[in-house]
């Protein structure tokens, strides 16, 4: 196998993870490049009603016509107990980069859900 097959497969293997797949989901959301909707079932109440808040605003959106699309560069997780992760990740567009904070909650049907949303002071 080559190695860029074997970091591919690495690549989908970190993106299965859900504070991969969550910081990927809002970063799409909070750029402008996704709906909001399609957190939808994703989101606990509070934090849906914190998207619908920063969605329009498009927080995460790159900065002038040749910046380039936000990309979740790293993301780490912190398990205060079970069923909580609180996961923090750095997003880079062009040469511009943000921190995202968000908590995920599990559910009673095994599913994670994202519980909130923080990016800190927005100008």
């Amino acid at each position: 196998m080559s190695r860029s097959a074997v970091a591919a497969a690495a690549w989908r293997e970190r993106d299965r993870l859900p504070r991969y797949w969550f910081a990927n989901r809002l970063v799409l959301t909070l750029s402008g490049q996704r709906p909001v909707h399609t957190l939808l079932g994703h989101a606990l109440p509070a934090a849906y009603d914190q998207l619908i808040e920063l969605a329009p605003r498009a927080p995460l959106r790159p900065a002038g016509e040749r910046a380039t699309a936000p990309l979740v560069r790293r993301c780490g997780e912190y398990q205060p107990r079970h069923g909580v992760i609180e996961a923090f990740a750095r997003i880079a567009s062009g040469d511009r980069l943000t921190a995202l904070a968000f908590r995920l909650e599990l559910g009673a049907d095994a599913r994670w859900r994202c519980a909130a949303i923080d990016l800190g002071p927005l100008a």
